[in-house]
C-alpha cells in the first residue's frame, strides 16, 4: 500500500518541473497492469475462462449450426466479447471495492496527481490486457479448431470499432458499479451474478436466436449483446445476417446502442463513483 501511495504522487524531472500528462498516464498504467499480473487470481479467471471454455465447448460441440457455420465460428465471437466484458466490466467491478475498502483510492485524493490520471490508469490497464487476452485466444482458436480469420479490411475495422466502443461500454459500466458494494468482499457478489446472466441470455454460450424471445429483448437493452452481434459480422459469412432477430447484423444499430451505453456509464461514472467508503465519509 505504501509503495502504491508513492508512486502515485508525481515526481520531479530532471529539468525540475512535472512530468506531462501524457507520462502521468503512462506510469500509471503500468503500475495498473503489474498489479493485475501480481494477481494470480486475476490472471487465471481474467485470462483463462475464454480459453478455457472455448477448449471445452468446441470440444463437445464440433457440428455446424446451419448455412454451413461451424460452432467454433459462431462461439468465437461470445467468447471475444466476454472476454472484453471480463477484463473491464468485471474486473474493474470486483477490485475498485478492494482498492477502496484498503484505503488506496482516499490516499490518491490527497496525493497533488490529477484525479483522472487513475481513471486514464485504468483504462491503460483494460485495453492493454483486453488486446492481449483477444490476441491469446484468436491464436488458440486458429491452432487448435481452424478458425477462419477476417479476410478484408474491412472486417477488421469492424472488429476495431465494436470492441472500443464495447470496452469503454464496459469499462465505464465497471467504474459505475462499483459504487454499489460496501465492502471489498461484496464487490464480487455483486459483478459476478449480472456478468452471468448477461453472457447466457446474449448469445455467448449459445446461439443468441435459440433463446426465449423475451429472454432476446431482455439482452438487446445490454451491451453484450450488441457486442457479440457485431463481431458475428466479423468472423461468420454475411448470409449468415438473415438469421439475425433483425435479418441483418444491424451495424448501425450495434453502434448506436453502444455509444448510447457509452453516454450511460459515464453520466453513473460522474453521479455515483465514490473514493472512500460509506463509513469514512
Amino acid at each position: 500500500m505504501t509503495t502504491t501511495t508513492k508512486r502515485a504522487t508525481p515526481p520531479a524531472t530532471r529539468s525540475g518541473g512535472r512530468p506531462g500528462v501524457g507520462t502521468l498516464a503512462l506510469r500509471q498504467g503500468r503500475l495498473e497492469i503489474t498489479q493485475f499480473l501480481r494477481s494470480r487470481e486475476s490472471v487465471v479467471f481474467t485470462m483463462g475462462f475464454p480459453i478455457i471454455m472455448i477448449l471445452i465447448f468446441a470440444s463437445i460441440f464440433d457440428g455446424t449450426i446451419g448455412g454451413g457455420v461451424r460452432f467454433t465460428q459462431y462461439f468465437i465471437t461470445g467468447m471475444i466479447a466476454t472476454g472484453l466484458m471480463t477484463v473491464s466490466f468485471q474486473n474493474l467491478g470486483i477490485w475498485i471495492p478492494i482498492e477502496r475498502d484498503r484505503g488506496v483510492l482516499k490516499r490518491y485524493r490527497g496525493t497533488p496527481m490529477p484525479k483522472w490520471v487513475w481513471f486514464a490508469g485504468k483504462v491503460i490497464m483494460v485495453v492493454a490486457i483486453g488486446i492481449a487476452e483477444t490476441a491469446l485466444l484468436l491464436a488458440v482458436a486458429v491452432a487448435l479448431f481452424d478458425l477462419d480469420l477476417p479476410g478484408t479490411a474491412g472486417k477488421w475495422f469492424t472488429f476495431g470499432w465494436v470492441s472500443v466502443l464495447g470496452v469503454t461500454a464496459c469499462t465505464l459500466c465497471g467504474i459505475a458499479i462499483s459504487s454499489l458494494a460496501r465492502t471489498a468482499r461484496s464487490g464480487s457478489a455483486v459483478v459476478t451474478p449480472v456478468a452471468l446472466v448477461l453472457q447466457f441470455i446474449s448469445g455467448v454460450f449459445f446461439v443468441f436466436t435459440d433463446l426465449p424471445t423475451w429472454m432476446q429483448q431482455v439482452a438487446a437493452s445490454f451491451p453484450l449483446k450488441w457486442m457479440c452481434q457485431g463481431l458475428r459480422s466479423v468472423f461468420l459469412p454475411e448470409s449468415f445476417g438473415a438469421q439475425e432477430p433483425g435479418g441483418s447484423f444491424e451495424l448501425g444499430r450495434v453502434a448506436l446502442v453502444l455509444a448510447l451505453w457509452c453516454v450511460i456509464g459515464l453520466v453513473l461514472c460522474l453521479t455515483t463513483f465514490r473514493w472512500t467508503t460509506k463509513r469514512d465519509g
